[in-house]
C-alpha cells in the first residue's frame, strides 16, 4: 500500500513539474535564443509609474499585471525546431489547449492555441508555434496567467516579442 501511495503522489509531482516546465529544455540550449520573464518581474514592471493621460501604456500595466510567465524560445537549428514542434504538439494535447487560429503564409505555419478562463475571451494559457520557413526562425511561445485575449496586441508592441503580428491577428480574430 505504502508503494501504492508513493506512485500516486509520484506520478501527480512529476505531471504538476512537467506542466511548469514542458519547454525549460530550451532555456540555456546552444543555437536557442530564449527570454522568460517570471510573475516577479511582472509585478515590478507593473509599478512602474505612468502618465494618466497615456491609455496605451495603462492598458500595457493593467495587462501585465494579470501575467505569470512568459516564456519565448527561437531558433534557427533544424534538429531544434524539430523538437520543439514536438514538444508543442504534445503538450497541447495533453493540456487541454484548443486551437485558436492556424495561419500559412508562404511556407510559415503559425499555429496559436488556448487555455480558455471564465469567459470566451478570457484565457488562462497561450501557446504560439512558429514554424520557420527558409532562414526564418522558429519561435514558441507560452504566455500563462489570467487576461483577455484582446489585450494582446498591447503586450506585442510594448514588448515586441517574435511572432507579435500573429498574435495581434489572433486577438483581432476573437472579439
Amino acid at each position: 500500500m505504502k508503494n501504492f501511495i508513493i506512485t500516486i503522489v509520484f506520478a501527480f509531482v512529476s505531471t504538476a513539474f512537467y506542466a511548469q516546465g514542458a519547454f525549460d529544455k530550451y532555456d540555456g540550449q546552444d543555437d536557442v535564443t530564449s527570454v522568460i520573464v517570471n510573475k516577479k518581474m511582472f509585478d515590478l514592471m507593473s509599478k512602474v509609474k505612468v502618465d494618466a493621460s497615456d491609455k496605451e501604456m495603462q492598458q500595457y500595466i493593467n495587462l501585465i499585471k494579470k501575467l505569470d510567465y512568459l516564456k519565448v524560445f527561437t531558433t534557427k537549428n533544424p534538429k531544434i525546431e524539430a523538437d520543439m514542434k514536438a514538444s508543442a504538439d504534445k503538450y497541447v494535447k495533453s493540456s487541454g489547449l484548443e486551437e485558436l487560429m492556424r495561419v500559412n503564409d508562404s511556407g510559415r505555419n503559425v499555429r496559436i492555441s488556448v487555455k480558455s478562463g471564465a469567459t470566451d475571451s478570457q484565457v488562462k494559457e497561450l501557446l504560439m508555434f512558429i514554424d520557420g520557413a527558409k532562414n526564418n526562425e522558429t519561435v514558441l511561445l507560452s504566455l500563462t496567467g489570467n487576461f483577455d485575449i484582446n489585450e494582446i496586441s498591447v503586450l506585442t508592441d510594448k514588448m515586441q516579442l517574435p511572432g507579435g503580428s500573429d498574435l495581434k491577428k489572433a486577438s483581432k480574430g476573437k472579439r
